[in-house]
């Protein structure tokens, strides 16, 4: 279940949009008071903030400033407000926020803005691929292990990612010099078997579990037992 913080002090008003969201499948946490709102924000991870721009404690500007602070764009973020200026919606988008609407609203319009951003975040997050605590960033293209950076030549890195987006699949040596490295199979090389030995070398040598496994007679598969 996909977990929305919303920070309104309107009660009306948000007591109406929790009541949309919660129809809609969502868990929804309400703050009505901008510093309650950033506590809830800088100490639990939800999928989605909608945030009013005036609020009493801290402003929804100064929120939104200090979750891409801490999270970049990690989150994505709805400005509410009743301030429906050009300049005031360019200053909303430029302090961070993804999206921004003006009160009144519609709460379709809402739960529709709500779903698209989701959806993009989704499609962002499977650029990243985890296995135990093992993590590849393919737009960073960085790998960690145990919060540790491991580097990788580019044979390797493409091999790794491949292994990690096809995680329990039995992968056979053809497949892997296809896949990974776009090349046709040599039944007299051993090109594979050497840099899976690169591999382990550097992603499951020092950890456990182990992730990278042997299938005799069939070839590699990347799995946690």
């Amino acid at each position: 279940m996909k977990k929305i913080l919303l920070v309104e002090d309107e009660k009306n008003v948000a007591s109406f949009v929790k009541k949309g969201l919660k129809e809609e499948g969502y868990s929804v946490t309400v703050a009505f008071d901008g510093a309650i709102g950033w506590n809830h924000a800088k100490t639990e991870r939800y999928d989605l903030i909608i945030l009013d721009r005036m609020l009493p404690g801290m402003n929804g500007m100064d929120i939104c400033s200090r979750i891409r602070e801490k999270y970049k764009f990690k989150i994505p973020i709805i400005m509410l407000t009743a301030l429906g200026s050009t300049d005031d919606v360019i200053d909303g988008l430029n302090e961070g926020a993804n999206d921004y609407m003006i009160k009144p609203f519609h709460l379709r319009e809402l739960l529709a803005r709500i779903n698209a951003l989701l959806r993009r975040d989704e499609a962002e997050e499977n650029k990243i691929y985890k296995i135990a605590d093992l993590e590849l960033d393919d737009d960073t293209k960085t790998v960690t292990r145990a919060d540790q950076e491991i580097t990788l030549t580019s044979k390797e890195y493409r091999l790794l990612l491949y292994f990690m987006q096809n995680v329990k699949r039995v992968l056979s040596r053809e497949q892997i010099l296809e896949h990974a490295w776009n090349v046709e199979f040599d039944m007299g090389t051993n090109t594979v078997d050497v840099y899976i030995n690169y591999l382990r070398n550097k992603v499951d040598k020092k950890f456990l579990p182990k992730l990278i496994h042997t299938v005799i007679g069939m070839g590699y598969v990347m799995k946690t037992e």
